[in-house]
């Protein structure tokens, strides 16, 4: 999930900790991920582009997104390395 890209901030969504929660049951896997915001207009193209790139590797059949809001995100959710690269103390 690393390669999908949030367009508004330019980084991937693992990096900005976007991503709460993987589980792996069988072949189906579920994901729990937030977005920076409510009003994110990407949050549809996010949910379809991880979708995409989960569903296809080995092993999976199913890949399922759950939108959450709690915890709310912020950035002090992002890896050091996002901000580092992003400028954020």
């Amino acid at each position: 999930m690393k390669t999908v890209v949030d367009p508004e901030i330019a980084f991937n969504i693992v990096d900005l900790g976007l991503v709460y929660d993987i589980q792996v049951k069988g072949n189906s896997v579920s994901i729990k991920m937030t977005l920076t915001t409510p009003a994110c207009p990407f949050g549809p193209e996010l949910i379809e582009e991880v979708k995409r790139k989960v569903g296809v590797l080995q092993g999976v059949g199913k890949a399922d997104v759950e939108i959450v809001w709690e915890p709310p995100w912020a950035p002090d959710k992002m890896s050091d390395y996002a901000k580092m690269e992003l400028g954020i103390g």
